[in-house]
């Protein structure tokens, strides 16, 4: 049974101060580059063509204004997730501003009137700045790929993933879990 919905936005914190000196032309330390790379969270962007190695080596390119030279999609694409936040810093805290206030608990309910069998009190909810997939379930995490994240641009509030309400979506999401 439910207990607990967990919002988790540790790599997205780690990536804002590297957005916000990376805009500011200020060079990102490659230990810290690295330390993105080992989050536990990250795992879930892995596999084949895809590792830490690939998010050290496009950070930093990036850090360091140069040109990505990689052969692999998800690099091409990582990168240019990335070079986007920093196009425009406020446009990327519009993104993140309803993550940080974010509740989910209002879910628990009808979560467990869904499969009141779910073996797990906690699910966490995951925010990353991925590079192809739109979402991913794990066991009892729900792990989301940040950049799909679409706040309205003329301020009125409204945050979408996937053309669908933020809250909706991850209602949405978050049925799928419990009933895998």
């Amino acid at each position: 049974m439910i207990k607990r919905i967990k919002v988790n936005l540790d790599v997205v914190e780690a990536m804002l101060y590297y957005w916000q000196a990376t805009s500011e032309k200020e060079k990102v330390g490659e230990s810290y580059i690295i330390s993105i790379g080992e989050f536990p969270e990250m795992k879930y962007l892995y596999g084949e063509g895809f590792d830490k190695e690939s998010v050290r080596k496009v950070l930093s390119a990036i850090s360091n204004r140069e040109m990505l030279n990689s052969e692999s999609k998800k690099d091409r694409k990582y990168w240019n997730n990335n070079m986007w936040m920093l196009e425009d810093l406020e446009f990327t805290n519009m993104m993140v501003a309803p993550l940080k206030t974010l509740n989910l608990n209002n879910l628990i309910d009808k979560l467990n009137n869904a499969n009141n069998a779910f073996e797990y009190e906690e699910i966490e909810v995951i925010f990353i700045p991925g590079h192809l997939d739109e979402y991913i379930i794990d066991e009892n995490k729900l792990v989301v790929n940040f950049f799909r994240v679409m706040p309205d641009l003329y301020g009125e509030g409204n945050v979408t993933i996937a053309g669908k309400d933020l809250n909706d979506y991850l209602e949405e999401k978050l049925l799928e879990l419990v009933s895998k």
